[in-house]
């Protein structure tokens, strides 16, 4: 099998300096304002980005350490495989979210709806587009009851592995 490397792209700024406390998920972070800093050399890149109102951001979970292929998630009392679930601790720790664009400064995003920690590692942007990423879903799996509740479920310290 051939390495998979990945540098970053930039740095994601939030409020939040603890994992403990923050949103699990973009639709409880709702109007909670961040920042990325996408790194000079990058910035030619985000040309045209100012004409869509949401972004997916693709990032690293650097504070995550280690995995469990089963684990318990939040809003949830039993485990389930690590696939099945966004977990920041899994084998590779890599993390998305749709946020809003408000504007871009430069190399500056000024994003809202963030649920991600400071000091992120940026991976890589992703204009959203609903007619492209917008589905019609049968099934949720084990979430069908307890979705609704990651708006206002806040993240504990669960995911501290060493």
């Amino acid at each position: 099998m051939v390495d998979v490397n990945y540098n970053p792209i930039g740095i994601i700024h939030s409020p939040f300096k603890e994992v403990e406390g923050m949103p699990i998920q973009p639709s409880g972070a709702s109007g909670i304002k961040g920042t990325v800093r996408v790194f000079a050399e990058y910035s030619a890149g985000l040309k045209d980005l100012d004409g869509f109102s949401h972004i997916i951001l693709i990032y690293h979970f650097h504070l995550s350490k280690g995995y469990a292929l089963e684990a318990r998630p939040f809003m949830e009392e039993k485990t389930h495989g690590i696939f099945a679930m966004r977990a920041p601790a899994r084998p590779n720790p890599i993390g998305i979210s749709v946020v809003r664009l408000v504007s871009v400064e430069d190399n500056i995003l000024h994003i809202e709806d963030v649920d991600i920690v400071d000091g992120t590692p940026l991976l890589d942007i992703k204009p959203y587009v609903p007619d492209f990423d917008r589905r019609q879903v049968e099934r949720i799996g084990w979430l069908s009851e307890k979705s609704k509740r990651a708006r206002v479920h806040k993240s504990d310290n669960r995911y501290k592995l060493d």
